[in-house]
C-alpha cells in the first residue's frame, strides 16, 4: 500500500511539473518579457578583456546568452522617434541588435543624440551588447541629415567620372559624417550592373551597366568606408540591374542565363568579397537560374549555395526591408522571417509596422522553441554579428561627441570634394553649335524644369548677367513626373519672353510623353536651347531633334525626398562655360554608346 502511494505521489509530481513547464511555456513563446537570471557583469568584463580572438570572444558571450538575447541580434527594427516606446521595448525587452534609421533629421546635433540615446538604451540592457545603427547613406550623410551633411552625385555620376578614386573619396567623406553621428553601418555601395535603362528602381543608384566599371568602383567604395572604420554593405544580390519592375511593389523573376548573371552581375559582388567587405544585402528577386521559387532573401539555394559555398562570404547577410511587398504581399512579416533565417541570412530588416516588427521577432522566437530554427542556426548569426561588433571596438565606443558631430558633418573641405566629384560627371551628349550659353551678355534665359524649378533657376543666377524666369512645369510630387497640356502652353509663353531656353526633364523609364511635347514645344520657338536630364541619361531618345543635351544623373524615382543639388548645380555652370569631363556609363543607343561624351573647343 505504501508502495502504490509513492507511485501515485510521484505520478502526480510528475504531471505537475510537465503541466506548470507547458503553462511557462506558452507564457514565453510570443512574449517580451522572457528574462532569465542576470550573470555576473564581471563574467562580461572578463571575455571581453580576454586576449582570446574576436570570433573565440563572440563564441563565449553567445553561451551566455538566453534565446530571446539570440533572437533580437537577428532583427533590424526601425525607430519611429527620439528613444521612443517602441526604441524602449525592443532593446530593453526583445534585446534587438541593430537599427535601421530612415527618418530624415534637421541636424548632426539631432542624429547624434538619438543614437546616443540608443546605445543608452542598449548599454542597460541585461548584456550590455551595443547596438548597430545603419543607414541608406548612398549618396552621404545627407540622406539623413539633408539640412547639414555633405550631399554626394549619385552613383551613377561618380560613373560618370571614370575616376575610381572619387568613389573611394566619396565613400571616405560618408563614412566621417556618418561615424561622426553614430553610424557603423553604411547600406553603400549599390553594385547592381545597370544593364536595363528601363529599370525603374536601381537606374541612378547603380556606377552604369559596365560589370568592370562597377566592379572597380565598388571596390573603391569599400576602401573608403573601411579607412574610416564603417561597415558597407553590396546590394542587392545576386543583382537587380536587368530588372524590368520595383520590388518595393511586386515580386517578379529575371530569366537570363547562369552564365550571363555569373558574367555580367556576380562579378561586382565577388570583387567587393575579395575586398573583405563585411555585409552583403539581399534582393527581392527570383533568379530563375538558381531558385525558380523563392526570391532570393528567402532561397538557401541563393543565400547559402551561391553566397555562401560558391562565393564564399564570410560576413553578414542582411535582408533588404521586409516590409517590400515583394515579399509582404506574400509571406507575413513573422513567416518570411523564419525562411530567410533558414536560407542563410543573418539580420532580418524588419522596418514594417510596430506589429509587424514585433510578430517578426515572436515569430522567430516560436520558430527557434519548437525546432524550425536549428540552434546552430541562430548561434552561427549571432556570433558573426557579435565578431563584427567586437572587431569595430563597440563595447568600448558606443557612444559619439555631439559637438564633435557639428563640426565634421558637411564640413567646407567635404562640400568642396563633392561639388568637383559632380562637376566632373556632368555629361555633354549633344550639342550642334549651342552651348556654352554666354554668362557675360545681358539676356534672358528661361528655366523650365519638372522639379525644383526655383532652385536651379537661382543656380542660373549665379553664374549669369541676366534675367532669370522660372518656371515649374509638374506640380504634384511622385511617378511619372509629366507636363499636360496647360503646362505645356504656359511652358512656350513664357519661352517668348526669353532669349535663350534651360529645359531640365526627368524620368526613371520611358520619358512621358507630356515631357516630350513641352521639349518639342520649347524646340518650336526657335531659341537657342539646351535639354538637361536629371534622371536616366536616355531622355533624349523622347525629343532626338534637340541641338543640346547635358545628362546629370541627379534624380532616382524618389526624387522628392532625395534632390541631389550639386549634380544640376554642375550642370549650370557647364552650361555658361565650365569644361563638360563627364561619359556615359551607359548605352543611350548606337549614336551614343557607353564612354561617349563630348567637350568644348
Amino acid at each position: 500500500m505504501k508502495k502504490k502511494l509513492v507511485i501515485v505521489i510521484a505520478s502526480i509530481l510528475v504531471i505537475a511539473t510537465a503541466t506548470t513547464y507547458a503553462i511557462n511555456r506558452m507564457n514565453v513563446v510570443g512574449k517580451s518579457n522572457s528574462k532569465p537570471e542576470p550573470i555576473p557583469s564581471a563574467s562580461i568584463t572578463e571575455i571581453l578583456e580576454n586576449e582570446m580572438s574576436n570570433e573565440d570572444k563572440a563564441k563565449e558571450l553567445v553561451a551566455q546568452m538566453n534565446d530571446k538575447e539570440k533572437i533580437g541580434q537577428l532583427v533590424m527594427y526601425t525607430p519611429t522617434d527620439q528613444a521612443d516606446s517602441l526604441s524602449r521595448k525592443m532593446i530593453k525587452e526583445y534585446y534587438v541588435g541593430s537599427a535601421l534609421l530612415n527618418r530624415r533629421m534637421d541636424t548632426a546635433a539631432e542624429n547624434a543624440r538619438l543614437n546616443n540615446e540608443l546605445q543608452q538604451l542598449a548599454s542597460a540592457s541585461r548584456l550590455g551588447i551595443p547596438i548597430f545603427i545603419s543607414g541608406d547613406l548612398e549618396y552621404g550623410a545627407a540622406q539623413r541629415v539633408p539640412g547639414e551633411a555633405t550631399i554626394l552625385p549619385r552613383q551613377m555620376a561618380i560613373g560618370a567620372t571614370q575616376n575610381i578614386e572619387y568613389a573611394q573619396q566619396a565613400a571616405r567623406l560618408t563614412a566621417i559624417e556618418a561615424k561622426a553621428m553614430g553610424y557603423q553601418w553604411s547600406f553603400s555601395p549599390v553594385v547592381d550592373v545597370n544593364s536595363n535603362l528601363q529599370n525603374p528602381v536601381i537606374g541612378v543608384r547603380s556606377f552604369g551597366e559596365n560589370t568592370k566599371l562597377v566592379s572597380d568602383m565598388a571596390v573603391a567604395e569599400v576602401k573608403g568606408y573601411q579607412s574610416e572604420g564603417i561597415i558597407s554593405s553590396a546590394k542587392h544580390f545576386p543583382g537587380h540591374g536587368d530588372t524590368g519592375f520595383d520590388t518595393h511593389s511586386a515580386l517578379s523573376k529575371v530569366s537570363y542565363s547562369e552564365e550571363v548573371l555569373r558574367s555580367v552581375h556576380l562579378p561586382p559582388f565577388q570583387a567587393v568579397i575579395d575586398q573583405g567587405i563585411e555585409s552583403i544585402m539581399t534582393s527581392h528577386i527570383i533568379i530563375d537560374a538558381i531558385d525558380p521559387e523563392l526570391p532570393a532573401t528567402l532561397s538557401k539555394k541563393v543565400l547559402t549555395g551561391l553566397l555562401r559555398e560558391d562565393m564564399g562570404f564570410k560576413g553578414i547577410i542582411v535582408t533588404d526591408a521586409m516590409v517590400m511587398q515583394a515579399i509582404s504581399n506574400n509571406w507575413g512579416a513573422g513567416e518570411a522571417a523564419v525562411m530567410a533565417v533558414n536560407a542563410g541570412a543573418d539580420i532580418v530588416m524588419a522596418n514594417g509596422s510596430e506589429s509587424d516588427q514585433y510578430d517578426t521577432l515572436d515569430t522567430l522566437y516560436e520558430a527557434l522553441q519548437t525546432g524550425k530554427l536549428e540552434r546552430s542556426r541562430i548561434d552561427e548569426s549571432v556570433e558573426r554579428i557579435l565578431t563584427y561588433k567586437l572587431k569595430l571596438n563597440m563595447f568600448d565606443h558606443r557612444f559619439v561627441d555631439i559637438d564633435h558631430a557639428t563640426q565634421v558633418v558637411g564640413s567646407k573641405e567635404h562640400w568642396e570634394q563633392s561639388e568637383q566629384i559632380a562637376l566632373d560627371s556632368i555629361t555633354l551628349v549633344k550639342n550642334d553649335n549651342i552651348l556654352p550659353f554666354d554668362p557675360a551678355v545681358n539676356t534672358t534665359t528661361l528655366v523650365v524644369s519638372m522639379a525644383y524649378a526655383d532652385g536651379i533657376a537661382e543656380a542660373v543666377r549665379k553664374v549669369s548677367k541676366g534675367e532669370v524666369i522660372s518656371f515649374q512645369a509638374a506640380e504634384a510630387q511622385g511617378e511619372p513626373l509629366d507636363a499636360n497640356k496647360s503646362a505645356i502652353e504656359q511652358a512656350v509663353e513664357q519661352a517668348s519672353k526669353a532669349d535663350r531656353i534651360i529645359v531640365f526633364t526627368k524620368s526613371d523609364q520611358a520619358i512621358p510623353q507630356g515631357q516630350i511635347d513641352m521639349v518639342n514645344g520649347l524646340i518650336a520657338t526657335g531659341k537657342p536651347m539646351v535639354a538637361v536630364s536629371l534622371g536616366s541619361p536616355d531622355d533624349l531618345l523622347g525629343y532626338p531633334d534637340v541641338k543640346a543635351y547635358i545628362s546629370t544623373y541627379a534624380l532616382d524615382n524618389w526624387y522628392w525626398i532625395t534632390p541631389i543639388p550639386v549634380s544640376w548645380e554642375a550642370a549650370v555652370k557647364v552650361i555658361f562655360g565650365s569644361k563638360p569631363k563627364g561619359k556615359l556609363p551607359v548605352t543611350i543607343n548606337a549614336n551614343y554608346p557607353i564612354n561617349f561624351g563630348l567637350s568644348y573647343p
